[in-house]
């Protein structure tokens, strides 16, 4: 199943997308009163689990048994996004997670996770204008797998990891590398205000299979700059997860940037670095998950 967030009333609501078009969840449960408990937001959808999963699915065939459907289902293109998760607890980060990616700025191949992490202020939509902050002048892109929890998990197995996990997004983990690179600490670079697009969807975990097998990619401007698979991760999906749990709680709603493979602009020679422009149009793709596109503009 793939969820979403829009805005309608000024509110960001839930929607599920299906072949005819986008469920408004709220709008139907208002209009048909079904019998059964339906969640009314995402985090509700994640705190709930397989019997919300269940009870959203219920409804969406409801809503397309129903003659009277059509305001009840939406095109996504009259859309407003909002980012596929909307409050989460924590959002923590792996870097140098992709071997290449690791070879191409010449960084050693690490040991252990590299964590930091990112604020709810990152977080933006897809569809949505990124202002480019006027403190930098190189904002990279950066094509990730998002992990989403499903369960609370301390001290989990990788054999336990992914029977913790709800789903999985798409993000664009825009960094600006002057500001990055400025202290040892990466914070400043990667928290600047909407440098977190997230979605078009959060996809069910039975929907994705192994998070390992995804092909991802970004292009600028329609021009291919990252093309890898998930497979090129050090630390894979359950074993992040399971490190994680190791040190922190980890709740529904946390979700984990698992790093972005080659191609980003910091693995270019210094004197081929191009870095990203008012008017440029970035669009991060992976394998069953969507494609989430944001165009940059200035501040």
């Amino acid at each position: 199943m793939k969820l979403l967030t829009f805005k309608k009333n000024d509110e960001l609501t839930l929607g599920v997308q299906t072949a005819v078009g986008v469920l408004d969840v709220v709008q139907a449960v208002k209009q048909l009163s079904p019998a059964f408990i339906v969640p009314s937001t995402i985090h509700e959808a994640i705190n709930g689990g397989t019997p919300a999963n269940a009870a959203l699915q219920q409804l969406v065939h409801l809503v397309l048994e129903h003659a009277d459907r059509a305001s009840l289902l939406l095109s996504e293109d009259t859309l407003e996004y909002g980012p596929c998760v909307t409050h989460p607890n924590k959002i923590i980060c792996v870097g140098l997670n992709y071997r290449k990616h690791a070879e191409e700025t010449n960084a050693p191949i690490p040991q252990f996770p590299i964590l930091f992490n990112k604020f709810n202020n990152t977080l933006t939509g897809h569809g949505h204008d990124v202002a480019l902050p006027r403190v930098t002048k190189e904002v990279d892109y950066e094509a990730e797998l998002v992990i989403v929890i499903g369960k609370q998990a301390k001290y989990i197995s990788k054999e336990q990891a992914l029977e913790h996990v709800y789903g999985y997004c798409c993000v664009n983990d825009l960094s600006a590398r002057d500001l990055q690179m400025r202290t040892p600490q990466w914070l400043l670079g990667k928290s600047c205000d909407d440098f977190s697009p997230l979605g078009p969807y959060l996809v069910t975990a039975d929907e994705v299979g192994n998070p390992n097998d995804l092909q991802i990619s970004t292009t600028v401007n329609g021009k291919v700059r990252q093309s890898s698979n998930t497979a090129d991760m050090i630390f894979h999906c359950n074993e992040i997860v399971s490190y994680i749990s190791q040190h922190m709680t980890l709740y529904p709603g946390d979700i984990i940037l698992t790093g972005t493979p080659e191609g980003v602009v910091l693995g270019d020679p210094v004197d081929k670095r191009v870095y990203l422009q008012a008017g440029d149009v970035v669009t991060i793709s992976i394998e069953k998950l969507g494609s989430l596109t944001n165009r940059m503009v200035s501040e």
